[in-house]
């Protein structure tokens, strides 16, 4: 059955309203706002501490003798690994917090009284997911213009290329962390609920993810297994583009060929599934057919449970 055009204005006026409410309740939380946006920065503020010097101290440990990096340079490579870690992950665990205004209505009822409207059940589904898709943004974003004002203090090496690039790889990440928590929120029935999963994903999630600990410190299966996850390769979009214009740095350096294959390689600049190199647009393909499969089977899961609640009554 197709739509008239004034049938599909009025979902497109609806969906829209319904993703205004969302956000608005989310940003008139003022506590959650700020416990979402000040994670991604204590995180970042976390690594410049404890784990800056720690970094820089294992490059200078694979440099050959003889060889000497510009301070700049090895603060810089640091500080892009640092940020990029954050954003793979902030992408991702923002989203579960965003997404707790469906949780809500749930718990207190209000999606019982949203059903009896005219609204269709893909208004409201595509209602919250543009909700929590453009207040995990907003979040992410600021977290990058963060970022990058640290990256400028200790030493800036990216085209505009690569920070356009950057930009992309945050808007098609979030969307991949939308989706997934969509799913997932989709089956807590309580605050409770939530909270828990949103730990366990902020603890668990950096590290098969990538972000916190380098795969290429893995076991071989392990690091094979964790390839097979898609968001390894949201890791790794941020990994290439925040620091794969190191590589004509360190070598311009003087730098040989093998000790800069050894540091890129070390902190995942590039990806490697069963011995194969894997390029950008593969990553890419990856994440947005993820994100295709995602949102798909949120849509498949409400018409799925509208189906069962229509056979009850």
């Amino acid at each position: 059955m197709t739509m008239s055009r004034a049938e599909i204005k009025t979902e497109i006026k609806q969906t829209a309203a319904f993703t205004a409410r969302n956000i608005k309740l989310f940003f008139k939380d003022k506590g959650m706002f700020i416990g979402a946006l000040i994670a991604p920065l204590i995180i970042m503020m976390l690594y410049a501490l404890f784990l800056h010097r720690v970094f820089v101290q294992s490059i200078e440990a694979v440099i050959p003798e003889g060889f000497a990096l510009a301070p700049k340079t090895l603060s810089g490579f640091v500080a892009a690994y640092e940020i990029s870690s954050v954003l793979a992950v902030c992408c991702v665990t923002v989203a579960f917090v965003a997404n707790m205004n469906m949780v809500a209505d749930r718990v207190n009822g209000t999606n019982a009284d949203i059903s009896v409207t005219p609204a269709k059940g893909r208004v409201i589904v595509l209602g919250y997911y543009f909700a929590t898709a453009i207040v995990t943004l907003c979040i992410c974003y600021i977290a990058m213009a963060v970022g990058f004002i640290y990256m400028a203090g200790m030493g800036w090496n990216m085209t505009v290329g690569e920070t356009f690039a950057v930009i992309l790889d945050v808007f098609l990440c979030v969307l991949f962390g939308t989706a997934l928590s969509s799913i997932v929120c989709y089956f807590l029935k309580s605050s409770g609920a939530i909270n828990a999963v949103s730990t366990i994903v902020s603890s668990v999630y950096g590290f098969i993810c990538g972000a916190y600990y380098p795969i290429s410190q893995f076991s071989t299966g392990m690091a094979n297994t964790v390839m097979c996850l898609p968001g390894t390769y949201c890791t790794g979009l941020f990994r290439t583009h925040f620091l794969g214009g190191f590589e004509r740095v360190l070598a311009a350096e003087g730098l040989p060929t093998q000790a800069v294959d050894g540091i890129l390689g070390g902190f995942d600049v590039k990806l490697s599934f069963f011995g194969s190199n894997v390029a950008p647009w593969t990553m890419y393909l990856v994440v947005a057919c993820t994100v295709a499969a995602l949102i798909g089977a949120v849509v498949l899961i409400n018409l799925i449970v509208k189906t069962k609640r229509k056979r009850v009554k």
